[in-house]
């Protein structure tokens, strides 16, 4: 479970975020939507500590990330949060100079202590489900966006998290693949995965988002589940945002 009371985030004298509230039940998906410069990248990289919050509170399982905590405490709790939230951004992040495999085991060989073997053998694992068993040894260069995209997820699953965030991970995805990758974040979610998908794409995130939570202005306008939300929004300026989304 993710549980986030009074989240607030300031970048300079700016109000990123204000005063977030919200839970997010185990093995569902949350969807997040809402115009650019909303929050809600603001808001995944608080819920992973790349970012450290300014008001309230983020607890995720075990670990609580508290805005008062003195700064070493908090990289400490980080630290333990990181290993139960994985992350896959718009910008991907992978090596360039690493394989396909090498980049899935750099973490859980170098953070958690895994065995290079044992590491190597769930990476492959992960691969094989993701349909890219063969380019194991190829470079991140010579992979198409989509190919990129999946790798980063297997190296994202290969830490064993059970919260998965994604920025808009139908961003390099045709039609075609973006239905595959629903099915796949679905299958995630069975699987025991909390998962919060940050998405312009509408018609994505229906059949994978269990509730919705519409962002602007660094507020949480409205929240729901996904049918209910998207055919009968409450707040006015969520009706304006589906309406312009459409």
């Amino acid at each position: 479970m993710i549980q986030v009371a009074g989240l607030t985030k300031r970048a300079g004298g700016t109000q990123i975020l204000r005063g977030l509230n919200f839970e997010v039940a185990p093995q569902t998906v949350l969807g997040i939507i809402g115009a650019s410069g909303s929050g809600k990248t603001t808001l995944l990289r608080c819920l992973n500590g790349l970012e450290r919050i300014d008001g309230g509170a983020i607890e995720c399982d075990d670990v609580r990330l508290a805005a008062e905590l003195a700064p070493a405490d908090y990289q400490r709790r980080v630290r333990a949060l990181r290993r139960k939230v994985g992350t896959v951004f718009q910008h991907l992040h992978l090596f360039p100079h690493l394989s396909v495999l090498d980049n899935i085991i750099e973490a859980p060989v170098h953070v958690l202590r895994v065995p290079r073997t044992e590491a190597e053998a769930r990476a492959l694992e992960l691969l094989e489900a993701l349909g890219l068993r063969s380019a194991a040894g190829r470079f991140p260069e010579s992979l198409s966006g989509g190919e990129q995209q999946r790798v980063a997820i297997a190296r994202a699953l290969a830490m064993r998290p059970s919260v998965l965030l994604f920025d808009e991970p139908t961003s390099a995805l045709d039609p075609r693949r973006s239905a595959e990758m629903r099915a796949l974040l679905r299958r995630f979610a069975a699987e025991g995965h909390t998962l919060v998908v940050v998405s312009h794409a509408l018609s994505f995130l229906i059949g994978l988002a269990d509730s919705l939570l519409y962002m602007e202005g660094g507020e949480i306008v409205e929240r729901g589940p996904t049918d209910q939300l998207l055919a009968a929004p409450q707040d006015a300026r969520t009706r304006d945002f589906l309406q312009q989304a459409k």
